[in-house]
C-alpha cells in the first residue's frame, strides 16, 4: 500500500503538536466516530471529512476554529454554527459527530481527534506508518522495494511517507511510530566523531593517571 504524503502525514501524524493530554481525551470521540461511521459503513468518507475539516476548514477559516475551541461561546451556540456552517456539506454521521463534540466543548481537541481516530484505524487494519526521510527525492520503483522489504521485516503493512532533508548526507532514516533507524550517512559520522572524542578522553585520562602513579615517575 502507497499512498502520498499528503494523504496522511498531516501536522500531528508524527510531529508533537498534540499534547498529550488531549490525546487521550480526543480518543473517547475517536472510538465514537468509528463506532458511528462503522455502523453506517462509511469510515473511510467521515474520516476523510475530518482530515478536511482540519487540513482546509479550520486552517482557511481560523475564526470558525476560534468559535469552536472558545470559552466564551456556549455549547449549544457551537453546535447551531457546526449546523449553520456544515449541513449539507458533510454526512450525517459526520455532522451528528461534530455537533456532540461542539455541544461537550471540545472543538479545540479536534486535531487530537483526529490523530487517535487515524491511529485506531491503523491498528484496526494492521497498518504502521513510517516516515522515510532520505537526501534526496526516491523514484517509485526504489520506494516500491523499500517497501516491501519493510512489509516483510514488520508485523504489519507499511504505508510510507517520504520526506526529503538535502542536510542528512545520503543513507536513509526510518521512523516507524517511536522507534527511529538510523542509516544515514551524517550518522555514521557523527558515531565516528563520538567515538574518537571518547578514545581521546580515555587517552588523557590514562595519560594522566600513569603521571600520578609512582610507576609512572
Amino acid at each position: 500500500m502507497s499512498e502520498t504524503d499528503d494523504a496522511y502525514l498531516h501536522a500531528d501524524m508524527f510531529g508533537p503538536e498534540v499534547d498529550v493530554g488531549a490525546y487521550h481525551l480526543g480518543m473517547a470521540y475517536a472510538k465514537a466516530l468509528l463506532g458511528a461511521s462503522e455502523k453506517a459503513g462509511n469510515t473511510e468518507e467521515a474520516l476523510a471529512e475530518l482530515d478536511a475539516l482540519v487540513d482546509d476548514v479550520l486552517r482557511r477559516h481560523p475564526r470558525i476554529d476560534a468559535a469552536l475551541g472558545s470559552a466564551m461561546i456556549n455549547n449549544e451556540d457551537k453546535a447551531a454554527i457546526v449546523e449553520r456552517v456544515f449541513a449539507g456539506r458533510v454526512s450525517t454521521v459526520f455532522l451528528n459527530f461534530l455537533k456532540v463534540v461542539a455541544r461537550h466543548g471540545r472543538g479545540g481537541c479536534l486535531r487530537a481527534i483526529r490523530k487517535a481516530a487515524r491511529d485506531l484505524l491503523d491498528q484496526q487494519r494492521g497498518r504502521l506508518r513510517v516516515r522515510l526521510t532520505t537526501a534526496a527525492p526516491l523514484d517509485d520503483e526504489l520506494a516500491q522495494r523499500i517497501e516491501n522489504q519493510l512489509r516483510a521485516a514488520l508485523d504489519g503493512e507499511p504505508v510510507l511517507a517520504r520526506i526529503v532533508d538535502p542536510e542528512l548526507i545520503g543513507g536513509i532514516v526510518f521512523r516507524v511510530g517511536d522507534t527511529v533507524f538510523d542509516g544515514s550517512v551524517a550518522s555514521r559520522l557523527e558515531r565516528v566523531r563520538q567515538q574518537m572524542i571518547h578514545r581521546s578522553v580515555n587517552e588523557i585520562q590514562r595519560r594522566r593517571d600513569r603521571f600520578r602513579s609512582p610507576a609512572g615517575n
